[in-house]
C-alpha cells in the first residue's frame, strides 16, 4: 500500500488515466472539480424544468413541483463533504467475461451518482453494486480489483489518496493510514463522513436482503449505529420504490441521539429519514407525560406479562347475550333467539381477531341470520337488505349491550386505578405484591388529568393494538435497543410485523432496571425471532487503553461478553486522576482538553451538573449541551451520564466515577452506566475523582 500527500512525487504508472504528464493528485483534484460542476448542472437542468404544460390540475402540479423540490434538495453539493471517497480501478469491465486482454473499467465511488452532459458516470453511488468491492475486496480476494485508491480530504478539498494494488502479489496487505485518518479527525461541527469508513464486516450487515431482520450486538466504538444509518440508506437504494409505499423508521433513545445521527444522513445520500423515540411512537393526542415511576413498578409495566392482563382486560368487556332479538323489517318481525347470538358472539372471541375488527363483524353476523330467516320464509333479500338491518337500530342497541366499544387510555386508568379490575385480570399472571405496584396511590378522575408516566403510554399502546391494528412499515432500525422493556419492545414490533429490522445494541450497556438480558429474548418480544444476530467485536473508535479499561467491568454488568478489541493503540489516552479538589481539577482538564483540536465532552453524574455547569460559567468556559453542535468557537459540551450513550468526542473529561454509579437505582445499572461513560472519547479520557473508584475496576494504573 502506498500513501501520498500533496508534495510526493510518484511514478506516473500508478496512475492508468488522465494526461500522463499531470501529477496523479492534480488530475483527481480535477475530477472532482469536474464532477461538482457536473452535479451543479445536474441541479441547474431540474431547476430548470417547466411543468406548466404537463400537469392536468393543480393537484397534479402540486404533487410534481414537490418531487422536483426533492429531486433539487437531492442534487445539493454539500461543501464540507466529499463527493467521492475512493476509486476502483477493474481488470476487466464488470459484467464481462474475465477474457485475455479485455479492457477494465474505472469507477470513483462517493455519495451519490453524478453523471456528465452525456450521461456518463463521473460518480458511482456507494450503494450500487458496483461499489461493493471498494468496501468488501482484499489482497486474498481481490474480486477483479486491480487498484483500490482511497482519498483524503481537508475541509472539503481533496489533499492526499492511498492505493492499495489488490491483484499485485508482490504488494502485502496493510491497514489503511487515511482510514484510520479519518476515523481519527477532530470532531468540530456535524457529524464527520462515515460512509468511507465501513468495514468489510459491516458492509456484509448493511447489504444483507430486505427481507430478513438482523440484530447487530457491538461494544463500545465497533460501529453499530454506522452500520444501522449505512442499512437503512442502502436499503431505501435497493428498494425505493416499495419502501416509499411502506415506510421506514430510525428509532433512536432520545431527542439528543436523534439529532446527532441525522446529521449523517446527507452524507449517505438520505435527505429525508424519519426519526422517533419510543415515546414519540406511543405518544397519543390529549395525555402528556407528567408521572415517573420508581424503578420496581417501571419494570413490572414493562414486563411481557402486561400482555396478557391487557388482552384480559379487553376482552372481559364482552358479555353473553341474555336476551333474544327482534328486528321488524316492513310488517315483519324477525325473532334471533339467544343461543344463537351467543353462537355467533363465541365465534368471534375464539378466532381472537382485534376487539374492534370483531365488533365491526358482530352487526354484519347478526344480519346475515336475520336474511337466513328471510330467505327460509321465501323472500330475497340482497347485500343491501343485509346491510339496512345491520345499521338498524335494534342490532346496534344489541352489539353495544353485547360489545361496547373500548377506549384504551380509560381501560389502562381502570386498571392503575381499581384494585378489584386489576386482580381480576391479573390473577394468575402477576403477583399481589406487583399489583400493589401497579396501583396509583391516589387514583386519578380522567384520563386527562392523569400524571402518566412513559411506561404508561406504553401499556395503552398496547391495548389500542388490541382494539385496532397498528399500521406496519416497511423497515425499522432500532439502536440502542439494549435499554428496551419487554413491552417498549412489542411497541416496536408492532410497527413491523409485516416488515423487517435492524437491532442495534450492546448488552453492557444496558442503563435502564429493565435492561434486555439476552438478545434472543429480546428478538421474542420484538417479534423478530428468525432474526439473524451478528457481532462485532472490532472496535474502530475507542483507543485500547481506554477500551481496556472499561472492560475491567464487562465481569460485574455482562458476564461472558466478549470485549471489543481496539485496532488503535494511542499511548497516553488514558489518564486517571485522584484529587481532593474535585471541580477545581475538572476544570483544569477541560482547559488541558481544550488545548488540543477537537470536541472536548464533560461527562458527569446528572446530580452533578448544576454544579459543575456554575463552575464552568464561573470560570468563563462556554460549553454546550447534548446535541448542540460544536463549533470552533465553543467546543466543550456538559454531558450528564444518562444522556452520554450514542454520542462521541474527541476527548473525554470524566467527573467522579463512583457518583455515576451511585446515582442509579442498583449498582449494576450504575456500573454499566459508568461502563457507557468511559467509552465516549476518540482520543483521549481523563478520569477524576475525590471518593474511591468503584471496586469493579480494579487495582489502580501502574
Amino acid at each position: 500500500m502506498s500513501a501520498h500527500a500533496p508534495e510526493t512525487d510518484i511514478d506516473s504508472d500508478s496512475d492508468s488515466h488522465g494526461d500522463s504528464g499531470a501529477h496523479p493528485l492534480a488530475r483527481e483534484q480535477a475530477h472532482l472539480t469536474a464532477s461538482r460542476a457536473a452535479l451543479r448542472a445536474m441541479r441547474e437542468d431540474v431547476e430548470a424544468l417547466d411543468i406548466r404544460d404537463v400537469t392536468a390540475n393543480w393537484v397534479n402540479a402540486i404533487v410534481l413541483q414537490a418531487q422536483i423540490d426533492d429531486r433539487i434538495k437531492a442534487l445539493a453539493d454539500l461543501a464540507h463533504t466529499p463527493l467521492f471517497f475512493g476509486r476502483l480501478n477493474y481488470l476487466h469491465a464488470p459484467g464481462a467475461e474475465l477474457a485475455e486482454g479485455a479492457e477494465g473499467e474505472q469507477f470513483y465511488i462517493g455519495r451519490r451518482h453524478v453523471h456528465d452532459a452525456d450521461g456518463d458516470p463521473m460518480v458511482i453511488d456507494w450503494r450500487a453494486p458496483v461499489s461493493q468491492p471498494f468496501y468488501r475486496a482484499s489482497k486474498n480476494d481481490p474480486q477483479d480489483i486491480a487498484l483500490r485508491r482511497r482519498f483524503g480530504y481537508t475541509g472539503g478539498e481533496l489533499t492526499a489518496y492511498e492505493d492499495e494494488h489488490l491483484s499485485d502479489p508482490a504488494e502485502a496487505a496493510a491497514v489503511s493510514k487515511l482510514l484510520q485518518q479519518e476515523i481519527e479527525r477532530p470532531r468540530v461541527g456535524p457529524m464527520r463522513d462515515i460512509v468511507a469508513t465501513i468495514q468489510p464486516e459491516q458492509d456484509e450487515i448493511v447489504r444483507s436482503g430486505l427481507s430478513g431482520s438482523v440484530c447487530v450486538q457491538g461494544g463500545p466504538g465497533t460501529g453499530k449505529t454506522a452500520v444501522g444509518l449505512h442499512r437503512v440508506a442502502y436499503l431505501l437504494y435497493a428498494h425505493r420504490e416499495r419502501l416509499a409505499r411502506t415506510g421506514t423508521l430510525v428509532i433512536g433513545p432520545n431527542r439528543s441521539f436523534l439529532h446527532y445521527i441525522e446529521q449523517v444522513l446527507p452524507a449517505l445520500g438520505e435527505l429525508e429519514v424519519k426519526q422517533a423515540t419510543v415515546e414519540d411512537l406511543v405518544a397519543r393526542d390529549g395525555l402528556e407525560i407528567r408521572g415517573t415511576d420508581a424503578a420496581a413498578t417501571a419494570v413490572v409495566k414493562g414486563d411481557a406479562r402486561m400482555a396478557q392482563v391487557l388482552r384480559r382486560a379487553v376482552r372481559s368487556h364482552v358479555s353473553m347475550p341474555a336476551e333474544p332479538l327482534m328486528v321488524v323489517r316492513g310488517s315483519r318481525r324477525w325473532r334471533v333467539p339467544a343461543y344463537e347470538l351467543e353462537e355467533i358472539v363465541a365465534e368471534l372471541l375464539d378466532r381472537d381477531i382485534r376487539y374492534g375488527a370483531a365488533r365491526d363483524a358482530l352487526p354484519q353476523r347478526i344480519a346475515h341470520t336475520v336474511l337466513v330467516r328471510m330467505e327460509q320464509a321465501g323472500e330475497a333479500p340482497d347485500d343491501r337488505v343485509q346491510d339496512a338491518v345491520a345499521r338498524g337500530a335494534a342490532v346496534k342497541a344489541a352489539v353495544k349491550a353485547v360489545w361496547p366499544s373500548v377506549e384504551p387510555a380509560k381501560l389502562v386508568l381502570r386498571l392503575l386505578s381499581d384494585a378489584q379490575f386489576l386482580a381480576e385480570h391479573a390473577e394468575g399472571v402477576l403477583s399481589e405484591e406487583e399489583q400493589q405496584l401497579l396501583l396509583w396511590a391516589k387514583p386519578f378522575r380522567s384520563v386527562k388529568s392523569a400524571k402518566w408516566s412513559a411506561a404508561d403510554l406504553v401499556l395503552i399502546d398496547e391495548a389500542a393494538d388490541l382494539v385496532e391494528r397498528t399500521h406496519s412499515l416497511g423497515h425499522v432500525v432500532l439502536d440502542e435497543a439494549q435499554d428496551l422493556s419487554p413491552m417498549q419492545y412489542r411497541a416496536v414490533g408492532r410497527r413491523c410485523t409485516t416488515g423487517s429490522a435492524t437491532v442495534l445494541g450492546d448488552l453492557a450497556q444496558g442503563t435502564t432496571p429493565w435492561a434486555t438480558r439476552s438478545w434472543d429474548e429480546a428478538l421474542a418480544h420484538l417479534g423478530k425471532p428468525e432474526a439473524a444476530l451478528e457481532e462485532l467485536t472490532a472496535g474502530f473508535r475507542v483507543p485500547r487503553e481506554v477500551i481496556a479499561y472499561a472492560s475491567r467491568l464487562l465481569p460485574s454488568i455482562s458476564p461472558g461478553l466478549a470485549a471489543v478489541s481496539s485496532v488503535r493503540e494511542t499511548p497516553g489516552s488514558l489518564v486517571v486522576t485522584p484529587t481532593p479538589d474535585l471541580t477545581a481539577s475538572v476544570l483544569d482538564a477541560c482547559r488541558a482538553a481544550l488545548a488540543h483540536e477537537g470536541s472536548t465532552g464533560l461527562i458527569a453524574a446528572d446530580a452533578r451538573i448544576p454544579e459543575l455547569a456554575g463552575a464552568l460559567r464561573a470560570a468563563e468556559l462556554p460549553h454546550l449541551a447534548p446535541g448542540e453542535e460544536t463549533t470552533a468557537q465553543a467546543r466543550l459540551t456538559l454531558v450528564p451520564a444518562s444522556l452520554a450513550k450514542g454520542l462521541e468526542y474527541d476527548y473525554v473529561v470524566l467527573d467522579e466515577p463512583a457518583a455515576i454509579v451511585s446515582g442509579e437505582p442498583d449498582e449494576r445499572t450504575g456500573l454499566r452506566r459508568l461502563y457507557v461513560c468511559l467509552t465516549r472519547a476518540v482520543s483521549g479520557l481523563h478520569v477524576l475523582h475525590a471518593a474511591a473508584l468503584p471496586a469493579a475496576l480494579g487495582p489502580a494504573l501502574p
